[in-house]
């Protein structure tokens, strides 16, 4: 059936779909023909129902991203996975996923790709005689750490390649897996070439099995933040998204927390509804939160301008008006409390060395 862009698919009113974020499986936006689920007696799929996690393997000719944007404190960055499986309901990296015509719903959290040439991908790129280096950012879009990483390794091989010619990076994941690779990052850490950052989220555990079902406990989240700083790597945490009336309370808590195990950086982002995620978290709101919905969008529109989303560098990572003021005074005030951000941690580019190739030794008597 055609459709108005951006309908959402549904198998009921209001059902949800079991470990996952979203309750719906919104279009692409570039499509020109959408569907409507029509319920023909047939069953459309019962409350509960399981999707199944699904992984394309992705061979991009590139793999670092540049970026130019003035809101994020990095120009390079490397995705190991396309969508992840965490489902996160606010993940800002999920309207992505309608560049391959598929759903920045469901289809973001369940139809993955993953990129196991990374590595040498990697290689090439920063062997190349006018490559510069800066530090390269893991978990700018998708998170590094994902379940499906304890398989696919390409996180892992990543960090080896970085490892083996001093390359500095930093990581954002909200996963306990990147433990596992504490053997590289304590290595690095002695350098001066890498920190961590956790996101936070809250620590209401109910909330957070809603609103990131398949992410790391957020207890747990503090554990893995105190085991990296006990192997000697720098650690910060990221208060982010902050969403008005469901987790803003708890942003001192959090610091507070983060601090006792060991963070000596932190930041925040305000919550961001670009393209299908306004669709997406509407939605959410309104199956899980009922009675909250309409506070929390009211206020997200006083900061965004009356808009529901500010796509504008300078204001769309933090917001405008007089509640954004007060989360930034209450953010300062509580890192200056807790002894957070007195300085920052600028990583050591000087030790880089190009990859040497490995050539095959000739035959003496070829």
């Amino acid at each position: 059936m055609r459709t108005g862009r951006n309908s959402c698919q549904m198998p009921g009113k209001n059902k949800s779909t079991r470990g996952r974020g979203t309750t719906t499986r919104v279009d692409p936006r570039y499509l020109d023909m959408t569907r409507e689920a029509v319920d023909d007696g047939w069953g459309y799929g019962e409350d509960g129902e399981r999707v199944k996690t699904t992984v394309t393997v992705e061979r991009p000719k590139t793999i670092i991203s540049h970026n130019q944007s003035p809101d994020v404190p990095f120009t390079a960055s490397v995705n190991p996975y396309r969508g992840c499986e965490h489902g996160c309901i606010y993940c800002y990296a999920r309207p992505s996923h309608a560049y391959l015509d598929l759903s920045p719903g469901v289809d973001f959290e369940t139809r993955l790709f993953a990129k196991p040439d990374a590595s040498e991908l990697l290689k090439k790129e920063i062997s190349k005689p006018n490559y510069e280096c800066t530090p390269i950012a893991l978990g700018s879009n998708t998170d590094p750490y994902q379940p499906i990483e304890r398989e696919w390794k390409v996180t892992r091989s990543i960090i080896k390649t970085l490892q083996a010619c001093d390359h500095p990076l930093t990581i954002v994941t909200k996963s306990w897996l990147v433990e596992r690779d504490i053997d590289l990052l304590s290595d690095m850490a002695t350098k001066n070439l890498v920190q961590v950052f956790v996101s936070v989220t809250t620590l209401d555990h109910e909330l957070a099995r809603r609103m990131e079902p398949r992410a790391t406990a957020p207890r747990r989240r503090l554990q893995t933040l105190a085991r990296l700083h006990e192997a000697g790597i720098p650690t910060g945490v990221m208060f982010a998204p902050v969403i008005p009336v469901l987790n803003d309370t708890e942003m001192e808590t959090i610091l507070e927390e983060a601090t006792d195990a060991g963070v000596m950086n932190a930041g925040y982002v305000m919550l961001r509804l670009p393209h299908e995620i306004k669709l997406l978290f509407k939605e959410w709101l309104d199956t899980h939160y009922p009675l909250k919905a309409n506070h929390v969008m009211s206020v997200l529109r006083d900061i965004r301008g009356g808009r529901e989303n500010d796509p504008q560098f300078g204001s769309r990572m933090r917001g405008g008006g007089v509640y954004a003021n007060i989360i930034e005074k209450r953010f300062r005030n509580a890192c200056y409390k807790s002894g957070l951000n007195k300085k920052s941690l600028h990583l050591n580019t000087e030790l880089f060395r190009k990859p040497v190739e490995q050539k095959p030794q000739m035959d003496l008597f070829a």
